[in-house]
């Protein structure tokens, strides 16, 4: 297969909107962006952002309003201007956190302790994932396609329900996932018969080819494989992927990732890695056989690795990421070429985020969003730096307010005045980024996503450095050296 071949296919960007949802204006500009950038779909994870109805009602947000029918009908508009094909993507399996947290769906659980998979015994649950799939295709009336997630499926086979199904001769997890897949997307065909099906395909790779094509799911899904690293397995991706057509899955796609897949916790996207793993994607288009019909692929934007999870990169992070890797199948690599139409396109000197906060100052903003990428980069780099990731260390501190003198609250005045001289020097300079990243985020996020990212990422980096600053208040007062002058101050 030609190494063109995932540069004529779709080229997907996930949207994946169950953290840091996009003020409606931003999200307006980020479907122009995509489309300027070289994507020609988009795959929309709303979770709890979709305005779901009547006894669905309960899985909407709370945290900030979901989108309005009105809102999801304008973007979709949009897109459709710019050429751009949406598919949704609504779980029906794994990763269900979003709804199975509810009490009221509490026991639709496999297992009580596990807020993500479905029973698969259920009729309730099925019927639950059918519900939520007609209300989303209903306000997705143009869309030819839906993605029914599937993915990450844990502790299948562990409920009490599946113990007893499982007990029966010639029964099997494979014949349990796949029973409860294949009543999905029938109930699905019933209510729409031309729309395509594509589900992840982690829960199919230790299956035999016999046991998928006996499953009776052929004809009726299209399997994504995913796979995010950088040195991604060339050999075993094809051979999976020829394993799926070989069962008759013939029509696949393959899903990267542009960010959100480096750590749980990551808040600067690295352009390099993830260029690595689409030119690993390119080798593996280029060895499959005709019998495979790759479709496209969807380059993955996670931002939560699932829904209770910390926010990972935000999505102004990641636009350089994006950019290099759509050129990069656009262009069969990351040439010099390709590097250059990002920059263009970006208005940027740079394919690397992280070097944004080095580039001159006249250098011209041209996305929404890069001042914020930019302050984000400069405090990152000061949470990770070794003055703060050391300052235990530090000659006053290791010498001078160790645990010991901590915990008999004494301390030499004199090296005090250093220690909070410093920490507070710190502390102030890290204000001030914060205070620029509350007025820079907020123009793009809700509030409430705001405070949540300061939360996670700024405030337990400081909380040691904070704690000092206490402790020694507490040890001046303690020998009755405190004055006004020595006061905390933070964050």
């Amino acid at each position: 297969m030609d190494l063109s071949t995932l540069a004529r296919g779709k080229k997907l960007v996930h949207l994946d909107l169950k953290g840091a949802p996009p003020r409606i204006s931003y999200l307006h500009e980020l479907i122009h962006l995509f489309a300027d950038l070289g994507a020609n779909g988009i795959l929309v994870e709303y979770e709890d952002m979709f305005p779901y109805e009547k006894e669905l009602k309960i899985l909407q947000s709370k945290v900030h309003p979901p989108y309005s029918r009105e809102e999801i009908i304008s973007f979709q508009e949009i897109a459709h201007s710019r050429g751009l094909e949406i598919i949704p993507l609504v779980q029906t399996f794994g990763h269900l956190e979003f709804v199975l947290k509810h009490s009221t769906f509490g026991n639709l659980r496999e297992v009580h302790n596990c807020l993500g998979t479905l029973n698969p015994h259920s009729k309730k649950g099925v019927a639950l994932v059918l519900e939520m799939l007609h209300q989303v295709m209903e306000v997705h009336p143009k869309s030819t396609a839906l993605h029914i997630g599937a993915d990450e499926v844990y502790l299948l086979g562990e409920g009490e329900q599946s113990k007893e199904w499982l007990s029966i001769p010639g029964h099997s997890i494979h014949k349990l996932f796949l029973s409860h897949i294949t009543t999905v997307t029938k109930g699905i065909r019933k209510s729409y018969p031309n729309l395509s099906v594509i589900m992840w395909d982690d829960m199919l790779r230790s299956m035999s080819s016999d046991t998928i094509k006996d499953s009776g799911l052929v004809g009726l899904v299209q399997p994504m494989l995913w796979d995010y690293s950088p040195v991604l397995d060339v050999d075993n991706s094809i051979m999976l992927m020829e394993k799926y057509s070989s069962a008759g899955l013939s029509q696949q796609w393959a899903a990267s990732s542009f960010k959100g897949s480096t750590t749980v916790h990551t808040c600067v996207t690295s352009t390099q890695r993830h260029v690595d793993n689409h030119l690993q994607w390119l080798k593996v288009a280029a060895g499959l056989s005709p019998d495979v019909e790759l479709q496209g692929i969807a380059l993955t934007g996670w931002q939560r690795y699932d829904h209770l999870s910390v926010l990972c990169e935000l999505m102004p992070l990641g636009l350089q990421s994006l950019a290099s890797c759509l050129q990069t199948l656009l262009h069969g690599g990351f040439t010099q070429d390709a590097q250059n139409k990002v920059m263009e396109a970006l208005g940027t000197g740079t394919t690397e985020v992280g070097d944004i906060a080095r580039l001159p100052q006249e250098t011209s903003r041209s996305y929404a969003g890069m001042k914020l990428a930019e302050v984000v980069v400069q405090l990152t780099a000061m949470l990770e730096s070794e003055e703060l990731r050391y300052f235990d260390s530090s000659v006053y501190v290791r010498g001078w307010f160790s645990p010991y003198h901590r915990e008999k609250k004494i301390i030499n005045p004199l090296f005090a005045e250093q220690i909070q001289k410093d920490a507070k020097t710190f502390l102030e300079a890290v204000e001030f980024k914060v205070k620029e990243i509350r007025q820079e985020m907020g123009l793009l996020y809700p509030d409430s996503t705001v405070e949540e990212w300061i939360s996670q990422h700024v405030t337990p980096v400081l909380k040691p450095l904070q704690n000092v600053l206490m402790d020694v208040y507490t040890a001046l007062e303690d020998m009755g050296m405190y004055n006004s002058d020595s006061a905390q101050s933070g964050s």
